[in-house]
């Protein structure tokens, strides 16, 4: 049996779980339909879910089909559930893309396709709801033809686009019938078929000398993402979902999973007991239950690094000691729904959720799998919480068990104000999180008013020194800290010989440079776009220890950039937000001086009938509660999208330094001086004289 992951991704309100309903029905999964508006469909089992009738949590379903096993991940739909949204793309082999036919390609939407492009998931695409007032399926085409792909080919035929419910209305009685022969291509024109074979030339080569192309061939482009199949019908009413199902059954392929182990982390939750799941995707080989998992990694021949197979015992460690877990496979769990099934072993392919590891984290690679790399889509705004009458360490503790399930919380404690602070990525999403926290904990917390949250970088390279020696300790600590592309985070690695320092000290180097978020200097914003690199270091045969290399670490990265603020090389950076605006014609004038007040840019704005439409980028500062405005100044008929767009040089970086009031010199957990022996004693001495008490020299910037 074929087995493939199919995630299902929409704009909120473009019926992505309707059209989740409709296929496990018509496949004869459920016996009767749920409605997201009624609060009993198969995969929104959340009380809040239901409550809110949107999609808070990713859900899986089990859909079979003859000799095809679909494993269906139902995802957030709302901007401010992204990330759960994003996490899910890195386990799929396919996606389906849901569009509204009345609402055409909307801003999210597009950010959804860029997703997908970055993370290569080939896409089926379903424009529902073609039963509404105003659908229009030729233009819905044109939209996606323009703004995403001109290979995205209608494969319901050409006729079911102008009247969708004439063509492709289908029984309710029964499910799916079993007769197709799931190696017959829907009736396309030779149009369609020609525009499909023009994305690839042994396509077009086929195309010319028969006149068609095989199944196959049909089936490698789409997983290669040359070609975008698009069906069109209404989930609610099932028109159009039969064939949707046969199509997918039809040009979807299983990818080839090699025989070593391997599973990607996707998601962490808990269940109705308190239980900790791990959800994950088995890559490669297979999991039995009651296996040992471990991040421990082993020396490969080569010289890189592996992951042992669960219950394997790897010959060395590529983790430091004090970061390695070894944690058993209790249970192995397949949900479909709410329910779940116990099973000895996951193959390749398959989606589990697995009870026992404490130490795993979304986007962690197991076995042949490295770890995701960073987000696209991040939160842009932080929130104090007010813990009211409770415990403060009750609250912070529950919240560290929410961030333990979305790490983009970044749940910190705050020492220096002695506040909780979070990152959020809307107002919807804090609703849902006071929610969970009365639900779950029992404890009713407030926040704070939002605020932006920035960051801060450096525009020359710089090296920075931590020296940490009391009596009986040693370790000192060079870093060169150099500016990095925009949007690719912080990355760190090592240029020090291993005659210099030995392996494990490196490694402990670059566990305590991963393990925080470091503060810039400026107004106490983290960092980001840095590549960090040991390029020296020194430990004591007989007085180090781990933590020496730990202090010493963090203090040469506040050392650098308090160099680099002294030499004008600090920049601080702010979110951008990427927007579409549609306005009345006569109302584009007040749009466009709107923006440019807001010290965002513009493209030249374009007609849509009596709309202007205007695409550009705004700081989020300026922009967040511009909508409100829209609303207003349009009485209801203008629009406004707005996605993350990326971290850019504040706009008025001068009056929010100002209006931080940081002191780095002042903040004692993230001091940029050192410590040093003489006589017997420890003694500190200022990050601007810690270069010349250095034990060794430093590297030249060239």
């Amino acid at each position: 049996m074929k087995q493939v992951v199919v995630g299902i991704l929409a704009h909120v309100d473009a019926g992505k779980t309707t059209l989740s309903e409709g296929l496990l029905y018509r496949s004869g999964q459920i016996r009767s339909l749920g409605r997201v508006d009624h609060g009993d469909a198969f995969l929104d089992t959340d009380a809040m879910e239901k409550q809110r009738g949107i999609t808070i949590f990713s859900k899986q379903a089990v859909i079979d089909l003859d000799d095809l096993r679909i494993t269906l991940l139902d995802t957030p739909g709302h901007v401010d559930f992204s990330a759960e949204m994003e996490r899910t793309l890195r386990v799929l082999d396919y996606a389906i893309l849901v569009i509204g036919a009345s609402d055409g390609v909307r801003g999210y939407t597009e950010t959804l396709w860029r997703l997908l492009a970055r993370y290569g998931v080939p896409t089926f695409v379903f424009v529902n709801k073609m039963d509404a007032v105003g659908a229009d399926g030729k233009a819905v085409l044109e939209q996606m033809r323009a703004r995403f792909s001109d290979a995205c080919v209608p494969f319901d035929g050409l006729s079911g686009v102008d009247d969708a419910s004439a063509t492709i209305a289908t029984s309710e009685s029964s499910t799916l019938s079993d007769s197709h022969d799931p190696s017959d291509l829907p009736n396309l024109p030779d149009d369609v078929l020609e525009t499909m074979a023009t994305q690839d030339e042994s396509a077009m080569d086929e195309f010319l000398d028969r006149g068609r192309l095989t199944v196959e061939t049909v089936r490698r482009l789409i997983a290669e993402r040359k070609v975008f199949p698009c069906y069109f019908g209404s989930a609610l009413k099932l028109q159009g979902v039969d064939e949707f199902l046969h199509g997918l059954r039809a040009l979807v392929r299983q990818p080839d999973h090699g025989d070593e182990f391997g599973a990607r982390v996707f998601k962490i939750s808990h269940d109705k007991q308190g239980g900790r799941l791990t959800w994950m995707k088995v890559t490669g080989g297979t999991l039995p239950v009651k296996s040992v998992l471990t991040n421990e990694r082993s020396a490969s021949a080569d010289g890189g690094e592996t992951a042992p197979a669960p219950s394997a015992s790897p010959a060395s460690s590529a983790v430091p000691s004090d970061s390695i877990w070894h944690e058993k496979a209790d249970q192995v769990r397949v949900y479909s729904g709410a329910r779940f099934t116990l099973v000895d072993e996951a193959h390749a392919g398959a989606v589990v959720a697995v009870t026992g590891p404490t130490s795993t984290f979304p986007g962690e690679g197991l076995g042949v799998e490295p770890d995701a790399g960073e987000p696209a889509l991040e939160p842009v705004l932080t929130y104090t919480v007010l813990p009211g009458d409770n415990d403060v360490h009750k609250v912070l503790s529950a919240l560290r068990e929410l961030d333990d399930e979305d790490p983009l919380l970044h749940v910190t404690w705050q020492e220096r104000l002695q506040e909780i602070h979070v990152q959020l990525m809307g107002a919807v999403q804090l609703e849902i999180i006071r929610q969970i926290m009365h639900d779950r904990f029992a404890l009713d917390i407030d926040f704070g008013p939002g605020g932006i949250l920035y960051k801060e970088t450096i525009t020359e390279p710089i090296e920075g020194v931590g020296h940490f020696e009391p009596l009986r300790h040693y370790a000192e600590v060079h870093l060169m800290l150099e500016p990095a592309p925009a949007g690719s985070g912080l990355t760190f690695g090592s240029d020090c010989s291993l005659d210099i320092l030995d392996r494990n000290w490196q490694r402990l180097v670059l566990t305590h440079l991963g393990e925080k978020e470091h503060l810039g200097v400026l107004a106490g914003f983290p960092i980001t776009d840095m590549r960090i690199t040991l390029i020296n270091g020194r430990a004591h045969e007989k007085h180090t220890e781990g933590g020496d290399f730990r202090q010493s670490t963090y203090r040469a990265v506040r050392q650098g950039l308090m160099k680099a603020k002294c030499d004008g090389h600090c920049r601080l950076l702010e979110p951008w937000y990427d927007f579409r605006l549609e306005v009345p014609q006569d109302m584009i004038g007040r749009a466009m001086a709107d923006v440019q007040r807001m010290s965002g840019e513009f493209d030249p704005p374009s007609n849509d009938g009596e709309y202007a439409v205007l695409s550009g980028t705004a700081p989020v500062s300026e922009m967040r509660d511009y909508a409100m405005d829209v609303n207003a100044y349009t009485h209801g008929q203008g629009q406004i999208s707005c996605t993350f767009g990326g971290y850019r040089p504040c706009h008025n970086a001068d009056e929010v330094i100002e209006s931080a009031d940081y002191d780095p010199e002042s903040d004692l957990e993230n001091t940029p001086d050192s410590v040093f022996c003489a006589h017997g004693a420890g003694y500190p001495v200022k990050w601007s004289d810690v270069d010349a008490h250095a034990h060794l020299e430093l590297r030249p910037i060239r």
